[in-house]
């Protein structure tokens, strides 16, 4: 292990360092507790065998400034006379594992660090599990915010998401586009094509929404067929200009929609709408108004942008 030696006693860095690199480890010396600290700070260690009194700062204060360190656990001996045992609690208390009496015992030294092996190894496997748990959960967390198919975001992410954007637009008034878009005769497709198919339209509409983004703007599978994309956009004409953008690069994929007649491609329609700014307005009631105007753009044909 890497043992930091605090200790204002010549005598005793010497015994010390001599008895830990006969036993197989390594050792840094520091003559005080603030130097211990700057070294434990700059390198860590596994075990830190301090004196109790010295100067500047004193061994419980070197301890309790290590136990509140972000590094690696390390293993804290207290090194004293052994009249001192009945202050022994005061260093508990800082943080401290262990204590050796002087003078050193080399057998209590050698089960100490044993001791201490076990403990810091203890520690770095829970540090690990923790880590892997972190990691894991952050994957399920984005995984639960994005759909498989498309890789865009989810309802649930589009939800959340309107919570900031209404809290945002409550607080400064600033307010927001919505698009709400839809394959146009998806189920034909799907009923003609096969849903594997369907599926890759999906797909290439969802990479066309993504191309089309703009600084600022944020991709979401409402469900089926539909997607969102909500934008800074509070001015309806900048609004509906992003929609045609985004309608006229699916058309322009020339994916080929037999369903609906010879040369036919896929196409999408677009209802836009301004979730208005200041109070009284939120995200749920812009995403009915955008439907709404989804649903003029279709009864209008379809392959078109409507506002409401």
């Amino acid at each position: 292990m890497r043992v930091l030696i605090v200790d204002d006693s010549p005598v005793y860095q010497r015994v010390l360092e001599r008895s830990l690199t006969a036993l197989g480890h390594e050792c840094v010396i520091a003559v005080d507790g603030e130097q211990g600290w700057e070294a434990f700070q700059r390198e860590g260690a596994d075990a830190v065998i301090s004196n109790w009194l010295m100067p500047g700062m004193d061994g419980d204060e070197l301890c309790r400034r290590i136990r509140g360190s972000d590094r690696s656990y390390a293993y804290f001996i207290f090194f004293t006379a052994r009249d001192a045992k009945t202050n022994l609690m005061h260093g508990m208390e800082a943080g401290a594992d262990d204590y050796l009496a002087k003078p050193l015992d080399e057998a209590d030294l050698e089960a100490r660090l044993v001791a201490a092996a076990r403990v810091t190894t203890l520690h770095r496997r829970l540090a690990d599990q923790q880590r892997e748990l972190e990691r894991l959960n952050g994957e399920l967390f984005d995984q639960s915010r994005h759909d498989p198919l498309t890789g865009l975001r989810n309802r649930l992410a589009l939800r959340e998401e309107l919570e900031v954007l209404d809290g945002r637009a409550d607080r400064d008034g600033s307010g927001y586009g919505a698009i709400l878009l839809d394959v146009d005769r998806f189920k034909a497709y799907n009923d003609s094509q096969g849903h594997q198919a369907g599926d890759g339209v999906l797909r290439d509409v969802a990479k066309a929404l993504l191309d089309c983004r703009r600084r600022g703007d944020t991709t979401y599978r409402y469900g089926g067929e539909e997607l969102v994309m909500l934008v800074p956009d509070e001015d309806p004409a900048a609004a509906a200009s992003a929609a045609e953008r985004i309608r006229a690069t699916v058309e322009a994929l020339g994916i080929p929609h037999p369903a609906v007649g010879p040369g036919a491609v896929v196409t999408i329609s677009a209802g836009v709408a301004v979730r208005r700014s200041g109070r009284g307005d939120n995200g749920s009631a812009a995403l009915k108004r955008a439907d709404a105007a989804l649903y003029r753009a279709k009864e209008s044909g379809r392959n078109r942008v409507s506002a409401s």
